[in-house]
């Protein structure tokens, strides 16, 4: 696989290759897309979370548990 990289990004990576830290710009685009990967799937978990919680609301809004506008500003502004 070839990748095709900005002039930013490949003194970016010779940068932290000379620093020590990693032994090859090999190992710089590992870590990264390790990265990247664990980033993407927290952040799909995270949508998912929100999903729920909205169908949570939606759910409790259908059974008439829902709190009036100005009502919930203020328990929001009171930190309930």
């Amino acid at each position: 696989m070839n990748v095709s990289l900005t002039p930013d990004l490949e003194r970016q990576i010779e940068e932290r290759v000379a620093s020590g830290r990693y032994g090859s710009p090999s190992e710089v685009m590992r870590e990264a897309l390790h990265l990247l990967f664990r980033y993407d799937e927290e952040r799909a978990h995270g949508i998912e979370l929100l999903n729920e919680r909205i169908d949570e609301g939606l759910a409790q809004l259908d059974r008439g548990e829902g709190v009036p506008g100005d009502e919930a500003r203020r328990l929001v502004v009171k930190g309930r």
